[in-house]
């Protein structure tokens, strides 16, 4: 959570202007990882369990999990809970994680909604499905600026 100064100004035009720190609001609890912590972290390695943790956000399924990490399901099942996915499954687990996170927003918080709207082809992605396009970085991108349009009402 992060605190912001805020300044409030009284009707008088001569007073002085009131500031406090007012807290920010985090939609559901959930923070999206920063550009330079997904790099960081990714370099790291991310746990094998914390894909699960992810998967629970919404309910996907191992094999639609597997499919976004660019991993088969039995590999990816193969893999202990204590073990580090590499570098590449472990970016596109903490963008799917902060995908997620903009989807949960974006939607107030129904998972069902989001699960749904992950799975239906949209126009906007070539009349692919957002967990379709999500198995390139770039794809992770395109999803994001679509629930950006949707955040602002725009047309997605």
């Amino acid at each position: 959570m992060s605190l912001n100064l805020v300044t409030y100004f009284t009707k008088s035009p001569m007073s002085t202007p009131i500031r406090f720190f007012e807290e920010e609001f985090v939609p559901y609890g959930k923070q999206p990882a920063s550009e330079y912590a997904v790099v960081k972290t990714s370099r790291e390695g991310i746990l094998r369990s914390v894909a699960d943790e992810v998967s629970d956000l919404v309910g996907l399924t191992d094999n639609e999990i597997a499919y976004v990490l660019g991993m088969t399901p039995r590999n990816l099942h193969r893999i202990q809970g204590e073990k580090r996915l590499g570098t590449d499954a472990s970016e596109r687990l903490l963008l799917l994680r902060n995908v997620l996170i903009h989807a949960l927003d974006t939607f107030e918080g129904r998972e069902s909604v989001v699960r749904h709207w992950l799975r239906t082809p949209i126009i906007e992605l070539n009349e692919q499905s957002p967990l379709q396009m999500m198995d390139t970085v770039t794809g992770f991108g395109l999803v994001d600026n679509v629930l950006g349009r949707l955040d602002y009402g725009l047309p997605a």
